[in-house]
């Protein structure tokens, strides 16, 4: 399929005139055949030294089926780890190796291989284009590169693919847990929408609902063919692949990372840290999937609160920067975490607009699926759902719920839970 772009940059009834980036998405059958025939006849024939990158396994899996681009390119440059990381060592190996007449950087891989060649496509102010090697990650569109850097993970600007070419004879062969943690990675959209509709009611933070809906349609197409997908039938993959996309799109689109990240984001970045939890070889979408559970049932106690009568709104506190260096500087990250949460998010949020709005608030928790029903559709797609399938201890859940809102200084329902009290609790 091509992704209809034109479709998605029409007058929307949010008022804004939405844009994305990227000129082209094709994710189908024979896909790596399209972007040989666009370098040598078409769009792309104007790029004389594009370079691939890529992997040691990625390198071996899908180098038959990319032979002819490969037969036309500068050079290849494959990075080794066991595993590669996306840090500052591997963005010093890439510069060193990257030819320096590269004019376009053809990034073959998943997350990191993407964000390496993202961030040095940025610092080289030469484009690149995107060949994903398996639908586990809602990433591939991102503008920012996120890079494990002298220890500590941050976030830097990065340039957005020019084209992605998505060929399903290469993602949809991918190790099973690649596609599954794919699966977990979109269902936490459902919370990540409700994040973003609630901080809309409470704040009057901008809100596209057109863009939701495209969510919700994505959401729907890849739940319903959740067997098909654990199949390998392409068709369903094409569906998961489009829905991690287009997440990219609509990050695009509304000009923030509101369409794609929020509270099971903050919680999946928390654990990577390793602030409160030891060391785990767990992929970014599978803690996306088990924070989704978490916060799906903390959300929906709160529907209840406010069902009953019982949820009473109470004055924001400003954390005093001796908390943020208790609880975050022992892994030194203090000032960062302070910068990101300065100004304080609940400020801005007027309790008496938040205590008129609960009855609305507790409509749009109602929307997110039950932890039953999240649970069966993480069977189904075979996905992990508890800490301990992703070496985590069950004893991390308050202590995640407590700082995980601090990883982003944005409005989700997690942190507005902290302007909220249960009666009798």
């Amino acid at each position: 399929m091509e992704v209809d772009l034109g479709q998605l940059r029409k007058p929307c009834s949010c008022g804004r005139a939405h844009n994305a980036s990227v000129r082209g998405i094709w994710i189908e059958e024979g896909a790596s055949r399209r972007l040989y025939e666009m370098l040598t006849e078409g769009e792309l024939r104007e790029f004389t030294a594009p370079v691939i990158v890529w992997d040691d396994p990625t390198s071996e899996a899908v180098e038959e089926i990319l032979e002819d681009v490969l037969e036309i390119c500068q050079e290849e440059i494959c990075l080794s780890g066991n595993p590669l990381a996306a840090d500052n060592r591997s963005v010093e190996i890439l510069e060193e190796t990257l030819p320096e007449e590269t004019d376009l950087i053809l990034a073959v891989g998943g997350g990191t291989i993407h964000d390496l060649s993202r961030y040095i496509a940025y610092e080289r102010r030469i484009p690149y284009i995107s060949i994903p090697t398996a639908a586990s990650t809602d990433s591939y569109l991102a503008e920012e590169a996120l890079l494990l850097w002298d220890g500590e993970k941050k976030l830097f600007p990065a340039e957005s693919p020019l084209y992605v070419f998505a060929d399903t004879n290469i993602f949809s062969r991918a190790p099973y847990r690649l596609t599954a943690s794919g699966i977990s990675d979109l269902l936490g959209r459902y919370i990540c929408l409700a994040d973003w509709k609630i901080a809309h009611l409470a704040s009057g933070e901008y809100l596209c609902r057109e863009i939701c809906d495209l969510e919700y349609r994505a959401l729907k197409d890849v739940t319903r063919r959740l067997d098909d997908i654990r199949e390998k039938e392409e068709d369903a993959c094409e569906r998961l692949m489009y829905g991690l996309l287009l997440s990219g799109l609509c990050v695009q689109m509304a000009g923030s990372m509101r369409p794609a990240v929020s509270a099971p984001h903050h919680i999946s970045r928390l654990w990577e840290m390793e602030l409160i939890n030891g060391s785990t070889d767990s992929l970014y979408g599978e803690r996306v999937g088990v924070a989704t559970l978490l916060l799906e049932e903390y959300y929906h106690r709160f529907r209840r609160a406010i069902e009953d009568g019982v949820c009473l709104v109470v004055p924001p506190r400003k954390q005093e920067p001796e908390f943020f260096r208790q609880k975050f500087g022992p892994r030194g990250l203090f000032e960062s975490v302070l910068r990101e949460n300065t100004p304080e998010p609940l400020l801005e949020v007027d309790p008496e607009r938040l205590r008129q709005a609960l009855p609305e608030i507790a409509e749009i928790l109602e929307e997110i699926p039950s932890g039953e029903k999240l649970r069966d559709m993480m069977e189904e797609g075979g996905c992990r759902q508890t800490l301990g399938r992703v070496a985590l201890s069950g004893q991390l859940i308050s202590e995640t719920l407590e700082l995980a809102p601090y990883m982003q200084g944005s409005l989700s329902f997690l942190r507005l839970s902290k302007m909220l009290k249960i009666a009798g609790e």
